[in-house]
């Protein structure tokens, strides 16, 4: 029962379910530590929620007649629907996106996440990435319109923007 449950959520919803998990972890870790712990403690707390979660996932490559049984590792496959990619660095940049988006095409998947746990405030390491027209990548960066409030958002308000500015 609780497969089918699972099964009726829409990719808004399992994205809110993987970014609340995500906050969940950095406001208890902080920012610093190596990647593979980001992933053990956030398929944890996915696996908590009732998620089905896979890590470092083999996705096959096809090229012409080639063929190779591990194209790319997806780092966490949520749902078996989205690729969650994530990194500890000081700041993500424009290569980490498209890694994201190429592993999206290739695994003909729409939906990925890249999230950066080694940003001091997570919301600013967050990219949603769809496979699609360009205009169908929505970006959460630093300089976001939150940057003109005199005061930090709420996780709930950062949800409802994250959320809203999906075309």
């Amino acid at each position: 029962m609780e497969n089918e449950v699972q099964r009726t959520i829409d990719d808004n919803q399992l994205s809110r379910m993987i970014l609340d998990a995500a906050f969940k972890v950095h406001t208890r870790t902080g920012p610093g530590l190596l990647e593979s712990v980001y992933e053990t403690i956030l398929v944890y707390e996915l696996r908590k929620a009732g998620l089905q979660v896979d890590r470092q996932v083999a996705i096959p490559l096809r090229y012409d007649c080639l063929v190779f049984d591990e194209g790319f590792r997806a780092d966490v496959l949520v749902e078996k629907r989205v690729i969650v990619e994530l990194k500890s660095v000081g700041q993500l940049t424009e290569v980490h996106s498209k890694q994201v988006l190429t592993q999206l095409r290739l695994s003909d998947r729409t939906l990925g996440l890249l999230i950066n746990f080694g940003e001091v405030h997570l919301k600013n390491g967050i990219q949603r990435i769809t496979n699609g027209a360009p205009n169908l990548k929505t970006r959460i960066a630093k300089g976001s319109v939150f940057s003109s409030r005199p005061s930090r958002p709420s996780r709930e308000a950062f949800m409802r923007f994250f959320l809203a500015s999906r075309l």
